[in-house]
């Protein structure tokens, strides 16, 4: 049956970008399920599951690596019903069940992060096969994430539990990206972390519980396991965006979340805030601090001190972040018209109008921006480029995770990677001079519109 299919296979393969590492990986996931009755069956009756198969081995490490430690995963290609993402309820009720199989929280550990890896499969097979947008492919990676600390908080709570009866409430938010569930296959898990007291326990006690819980958690989700989980991303937990950034304390009281915003908060935390977003733990906390944060990230009035301090610290990120070497052209995320110029300027309304528009109330980067549009704060055409530009930069983000399995900012200069990213972007074959031109150009045309409206340049 190979011998048959093989001349078909071998053309799909030829198309992609990488034939060879196709082919390679074609030959791992055959020797793997070749046995298996339905895999060669499912190659002969569904050229659609073929030529799917063939189109991602040759042009994605990231995919490839996840089917070849997970080859019954194939047999999704032949059915688009088994592409559609699970929500967040599935995964968290299929996580409850896993966990109440496996006690221990080694065991309990690597089936969530299991259900992880598949699940990021998942999303991947189907945003190679134009079953997802971009948007959707966010909120569903997001989802994978939400339900994977979730677990990783219930098991640290339990692991806890053992050792002391609970003392303090505790609460992930999601912050950045993830708040805004706009992440890519290669995002972290941007954080903070609230806690509070339980009744009759003292602050101290608390505390304590609440750093050993936060402690658990990043481990639970990054410390190698045995037998290893081949292939995985790992989601590692960054607490930048907490207040005093990487000097402040990883987890706070509610009550100290509220003692320094009203005496120390900066403007750069407020802008933190709105994309501050209750990701796991408890709803009466979560009810509470975004109640606490909502008059600081929509204030009734942001001064020309503020909005001068904003301007300066976007002025200092562009100089001082961007990568020695790094081509502003190129960068997507910090360069010109990439996702911090359009993200900037959508937060800087944010603040200014939030207050008085509840539609900008949003921790989503292109609702806001849409919302902007209607209040007349920016105009139809510009709102449009800037949106395009938006989601070209996310695009060749998340592209270039796919492509090679490691996480790059950088529009490729290499014309075979180059090449891979305006295959994932949409682009025919043969094609990647174009998607440089055009990101190059929509940029270009997306900066002047930033520094007009953000700076006040003409």
């Amino acid at each position: 049956m190979q011998r048959q299919l093989l001349p078909a296979l071998l053309g799909w393969l030829a198309d992609g970008v990488d034939p060879d590492a196709g082919l390679l990986g074609f030959r791992r996931i055959s020797e793997a399920l070749g046995t298996s009755p339905w895999y060669l069956g499912m190659l002969r009756d569904s050229p659609m599951a073929a030529e799917r198969l063939c189109h991602v081995l040759s042009s994605s490490k990231l995919i490839t690596d996840l089917l070849e430690v997970s080859p019954e995963s194939t047999a999704w290609l032949g059915n688009n019903k088994d592409l559609v993402p699970l929500t967040f309820v599935a995964q968290w009720t299929e996580i409850k069940s896993k966990m109440s199989r496996h006690p221990d929280s080694t065991s309990a550990m690597r089936q969530i992060r299991l259900i992880r890896r598949r699940e990021i499969l998942r999303i991947a097979i189907a945003d190679s096969s134009g079953l997802l947008d971009q948007d959707h492919v966010g909120m569903a990676l997001a989802d994978v994430d939400r339900a994977t600390v979730l677990g990783a908080l219930h098991v640290a709570e339990k692991e806890s539990a053992l050792k002391h009866p609970a003392r303090t409430e505790f609460l992930v938010v999601a912050m950045g990206r993830q708040g805004g569930r706009e992440i890519g296959y290669g995002s972290d898990a941007d954080v903070m972390f609230v806690h509070r007291a339980l009744p009759g326990v003292s602050e101290e006690d608390a505390q304590i519980e609440a750093e050993e819980l936060v402690s658990q958690i990043s481990a639970f989700l990054t410390q190698p396991l045995k037998p290893a989980i081949l292939a995985e991303r790992v989601l590692a937990i960054d607490t930048d965006l907490r207040p005093e950034g990487k000097n402040g304390a990883k987890v706070r009281s509610l009550d100290s979340y509220r003692q320094y915003y009203e005496r120390w908060s900066l403007v750069w935390e407020a802008q933190a805030l709105l994309r501050a977003s209750p990701m796991a733990g408890s709803d009466a906390l979560a009810a509470d601090f975004m109640a606490l944060v909502d008059p600081l990230r929509y204030p009734g009035e942001l001064s020309a001190t503020a909005v001068r301090e904003i301007r300066r610290i976007k002025a200092r990120v562009e100089s001082e972040r961007l990568p020695r070497g790094a081509d502003p052209a190129r960068h997507v995320k910090l360069g010109r018209g990439g996702l911090s110029d359009v993200e900037w300027l959508v937060q800087l309304w944010q603040l200014q109008h939030g207050h008085a528009h509840e539609e900008l109330r949003t921790t989503a980067t292109l609702p806001a921006l849409a919302a902007a549009q209607t209040l007349g704060l920016i105009d139809a055409k510009d709102e449009a480029l800037l949106a395009q530009s938006w989601r070209l930069a996310s695009r060749i983000r998340s592209a270039n995770v796919i492509w090679s399995g490691k996480g790059s900012d950088l529009l490729p200069s290499s014309r075979r990677d180059l090449e891979a990213v305006a295959r994932w972007c949409g682009y025919p074959a043969g094609h990647a001079a174009a998607l440089e031109e055009n990101y190059l150009s929509l940029t270009r045309r997306a900066r002047t519109v930033f520094e007009r409206l953000f700076y006040g340049y003409e």
